[in-house]
């Protein structure tokens, strides 16, 4: 049996269409199996005023952010928009800071025997002090203000990066190297054409074990070192009793985690085009 060209470019289209439907059918399968068990347990007399349904949570979470906001009377209408930007600008501060001192010290410490001799002991020491750990010595050194929160979210990225690109530096394929050398590439370029190309996979890894730890770090810090944010309003509304804005407030996080995390993957995508084609 013949078929034309023509048909078969019309094929493929459909038969991607078909198949983004079906992942994302099966991505929707899950969430929408837990909705439905939390509505059947939230609407049981034994967890009445306890466990608020999907439906009360949606209520709350709609006045939250589209509900005028009554003159600070209720701190839960109309605020949410506000505390997503005092978050999201924090976790973008103290990222962007993490990122630009974690890549180049990973690159240095995976690429120089000395300086990892030297900086990475101290950096796996300090790594696995909590972020929690570092709330008193931040509220004493900053005070309650946003460099606290920012300056721990900064810690949070940090050693994610700097220890996925040490790998990443390390991991390079030594024929390239030697091949750059006998090439005539000075330090610095071997540095900034071979080794920075080659660990970018590793780092991009970094950067999205970071930016999730970057959420975690800035809710950690805005229940006790600021006055505003998405932490803040987390802690008070479980201060209060709503137990719909805590539950909102926590999809909120998750959304703006997963939000920022798909921005990293797509700039992924458009720098390491090279890899995905080899991939394929």
């Amino acid at each position: 049996m013949l078929v034309n060209a023509s048909t078969l470019k019309c094929a493929t289209p459909i038969r991607r269409s078909r198949r983004a439907i079906g992942q994302a059918g099966l991505g929707l399968a899950v969430p929408v199996l837990i909705l439905i068990v939390w509505q059947w347990v939230g609407q049981s007399p034994d967890m009445a005023g306890v466990v608020p349904t999907p439906v009360q949570v949606a209520r709350a979470w709609y006045a939250w952010i589209f509900a005028p906001p009554g003159m600070g009377l209720n701190p839960y209408q109309g605020t949410w928009a506000s505390n997503v930007q005092y978050s999201a600008l924090r976790v973008i501060q103290g990222f962007v800071l993490a990122m630009l001192l974690g890549i180049p010290l990973g690159l240095a410490i995976g690429w120089s025997r000395l300086v990892s001799q030297t900086l990475d002991p101290l950096i796996q020491g300090l790594r696995p002090i909590p972020i929690t750990a570092w709330l008193p010595f931040s509220i004493a050194l900053f005070g309650i203000r946003d460099m606290g929160s920012i300056f721990l979210i900064f810690l949070g990225g940090f050693y994610a990066i700097v220890v996925n690109t040490t790998q990443g530096a390390r991991d390079v394929d030594r024929n390239l190297v030697r091949a750059a050398r006998m090439m005539g590439a000075s330090s610095a370029q071997l540095l900034r054409r071979v080794v920075l190309p080659a660990a970018m996979p590793a780092i991009f890894t970094g950067l999205r074990i970071g930016l999730g730890i970057s959420w975690t770090a800035v809710i950690v810090s805005e229940m006790v070192a600021v006055k505003s944010g998405l932490g803040y309003v987390l802690w008070d509304a479980y201060y209060v009793g709503r137990m719909d804005i805590v539950l909102a407030d926590m999809v909120s996080i998750g959304l703006m985690g997963f939000l920022s995390d798909r921005l990293i993957v797509i700039i992924e995508r458009r720098i390491l085009v090279w890899r995905m084609l080899q991939n394929h």
